[in-house]
């Protein structure tokens, strides 16, 4: 597809201090637009709160940071032999790499803790995060498409995308693979869809972020099934992979979770 959008030279008084090239990638770009438009969409749905753009914009930045350090984390943790045996690939996988689950698992107590310390109600506004999270994350899935990342198996039928350019980060070019990108884009369009029609319905505050973890936890099963960037690692080989074992886990804690909240009618 297309990792770099544009490449442009810095203009020469600034060389000095800057690279003599800036390369625009379209990853990066994506996440930033994703993050723009969370930050509409929780404004808007937090002004309930009493939040501000300046007060949410500090809850954003300790979310980037805490989704960063656990996305970066896990994805060195997920073939931790590799970096172990030749340390000088940590600094070339500083910049890209990450895993959604290691970033939603930093991120969600880090959301908590924020929520106290302003005095905000944690469960009403986790279930706003229900609406933001496939957003966001849709963003993200469409930066890995246009990069090559997170790619399927090889494919043999028609919706086969085949990613040519030299710098894909697909590990197979040139060869059909399953887009299972978009297929995660598809599964979060899905759960968009499920919590917008579920909001006035909820029987419980904090119900739609539940929701929410648990029908990607099952969709993202799914497409592991098609994924073919085997760095991701297996639990068992070939047969649970390591987002597969974490959403059961996932699934686990939602349900004992929906058991205690469902006895609290407290809607706000």
């Amino acid at each position: 597809m297309f990792p770099e959008l544009v490449t442009f030279s810095i203009p020469s008084f600034l060389q000095g201090f800057l690279p003599d090239h800036f390369t625009l990638h379209s990853y990066g770009l994506m996440i930033a637009l994703g993050v723009l438009v969370s930050f509409y969409i929780t404004l808007q749905k937090s002004k309930r709160f009493g939040l501000d753009s300046d007060t949410l914009s500090s809850l954003f930045v300790w979310v980037i940071l805490a989704a960063f350090v656990g996305g970066k984390l896990f994805f060195f943790l997920e073939d931790m032999g590799k970096f172990t045996a030749n340390p000088s690939l940590i600094k070339g996988a500083i910049g890209g790499g990450f895993v959604f689950y290691g970033s939603l698992i930093f991120a969600v107590p880090t959301i908590v803790w924020w929520l106290k310390k302003e005095k905000v109600p944690v469960r009403p506004f986790l279930d706003i995060l229900a609406i933001v999270g496939p957003v966001v994350h849709s963003f993200g899935r469409v930066g890995c498409f246009l990069a090559g990342c997170c790619h399927g198996k090889v494919c043999t039928s028609w919706v086969g995308v085949t990613f040519s350019n030299p710098d894909s980060l697909a590990a197979i070019k040139n060869v059909p693979l399953y887009p299972t990108q978009l297929f995660d884009i598809a599964v979060n369009m899905v759960i968009l869809i499920t919590v917008l029609l579920w909001q006035h319905k909820k029987k419980f505050d904090g119900q739609l972020f539940l929701i929410y973890l648990m029908m990607y936890a099952v969709g993202r099963s799914i497409v592991e099934m098609y994924r073919g960037d085997d760095t991701r690692g297996f639990v068992i080989e070939g047969v649970l992979s390591h987002s597969q074992f974490i959403a059961i886990g996932i699934l686990v804690v939602c349900a004992i979770v929906w058991r205690r909240w469902s006895k609290d009618k407290v809607i706000i």
